[in-house]
């Protein structure tokens, strides 16, 4: 089903999308907010630029969006997948507990904030280019991996993983941020040993037409909670 959301308002749209059945394509979004919030068994298609919190406690359904997404996409997202062949503004994946995220171009300020994982459910977030101060505060479970893959500048801004007790962060590229906090711990990791981040780099790669060898022959480092870290000892009682 095609649905031209120019001049519709957002709820109006979020109940065409829901009384919609089978494949969804969006024509002409210009900042309708909450698209899809909590659906399963949808795939919607995006042309266009949606408003905050897009996917937001998603369960299940699959997003493309040919275009930018705005603030607080997938807050709370539970199951699926959101595509964003563009850049994503901040709170990306915010309190995400399982799905996957793929940004091909930037993310915001504060992505992956209090990400947590619980027995098979593990959130992923991979940023194609550089991702804001902030990126895995508060994080608790997950993956999130940010490739710089312009090769310019930092691949992400001040304060990484600040207060991160569990979870990890992969960065790729050479230039290890100044401003980590005491709390983790930051180490190399061994050429195309990414373990289970390999299945979610190589799907990345196949969805944006990336070649995944060449992204992987540049150096990586991973960014975990150390052993002594005092947020880890006020979460986990092991």
């Amino acid at each position: 089903m095609k649905i031209n959301a120019k001049n519709i308002e957002y709820r109006e749209l979020n109940q065409l999308i829901k009384k919609s059945k089978g494949d969804i394509t969006i024509d002409n979004c210009i900042g309708q907010r909450y698209i899809a919030s909590g659906l399963s068994n949808k795939k919607i298609k995006i042309n266009g630029t949606p408003g905050n919190a897009l996917g937001a406690y998603l369960d299940g359904a699959e997003i493309t969006v040919l275009g930018n997404v705005q603030d607080a996409t997938g807050d709370t997202m539970n199951d699926g997948k959101i595509i964003v062949h563009g850049s994503a503004g901040d709170a990306l994946g915010y309190a995400m507990r399982g799905g996957r995220i793929y940004v091909r171009g930037h993310a915001g300020y504060r992505t992956g904030i209090h990400m947590k994982e619980y027995e098979t459910k593990k959130p992923v977030i991979i940023v194609g280019e550089s991702a804001g101060s902030f990126l895995g505060e508060y994080l608790a479970g997950g993956i999130l991996v940010v490739l710089g893959l312009s090769g310019t500048g930092m691949v992400v801004g001040n304060f990484p993983g600040t207060g991160m007790h569990g979870g990890k962060i992969l960065l790729r590229g050479n230039r290890i941020p100044q401003s980590l906090p005491p709390q983790i711990s930051i180490s190399p990791i061994e050429k195309g040993n990414f373990g289970e981040v390999e299945t979610y780099l190589r799907e990345y790669c196949e969805v944006f037409s990336l070649d995944y060898e060449g992204i992987t022959k540049e150096p990586f480092f991973i960014l975990k909670p150390n052993s002594s870290n005092p947020y880890h000892q006020m979460y986990v009682t092991n």
